[in-house]
């Protein structure tokens, strides 16, 4: 009995100290921009639908995120707070990926059917294709690099 009660106490101090280290997202209105974030995300904009708005705390660090439709596909654009593009994930037609990149990622994806693909770019360089999988009822993603290899760590 004790040993179960101190093996509930770790798992449950584990848990606890992990949590600050992930991020952490709230949803805001356009209005709870910082300036420079709302100023910089005007070029981005013109012609999108805004599905929202959020705050994201990550390593002591805050980010803003916004949530865009252009021309029936997604974009969600990731900024600091001084207004300098961080990540953009943008949704791609698998069809319109390079073949080494489609390859990649059907091999990982498996028996699953990739549902969406999504390009990940960080300070303006291509680091990543992520797709959403659908397997057997069950969503999960799967990412490669721009050369449709494994990657070291997720993007």
């Amino acid at each position: 009995m004790r040993m179960h009660v101190l093996l509930d106490l770790v798992v449950l101090g584990s848990t606890v100290l992990t949590l600050p280290c992930l991020a952490q997202e709230r949803k805001i209105k356009r209005s709870e921009l910082p300036a420079a974030v709302g100023q910089a995300l005007s070029k981005h904009i013109e012609g999108a639908t805004i599905r929202g708005f959020s705050e994201e705390k990550e390593n002591a660090q805050i980010f803003y995120e916004a949530e865009l439709n252009i021309n029936g596909h997604s974009k969600d654009i990731l900024m600091d707070a001084a207004g300098n593009v961080v990540e953009v994930e943008e949704q791609i037609a698998f069809d319109a990926l390079p073949k080494t990149v489609k390859e990649g990622l059907q091999n990982k994806a498996g028996k699953g059917k990739i549902v969406k693909v999504e390009s990940i770019t960080k300070r303006d360089k291509l680091v990543a294709y992520e797709a959403k999988v659908m397997t057997e009822g069950k969503k999960s993603e799967v990412q490669v690099g721009p050369d449709g290899m494994s990657l070291d760590h997720e993007e």
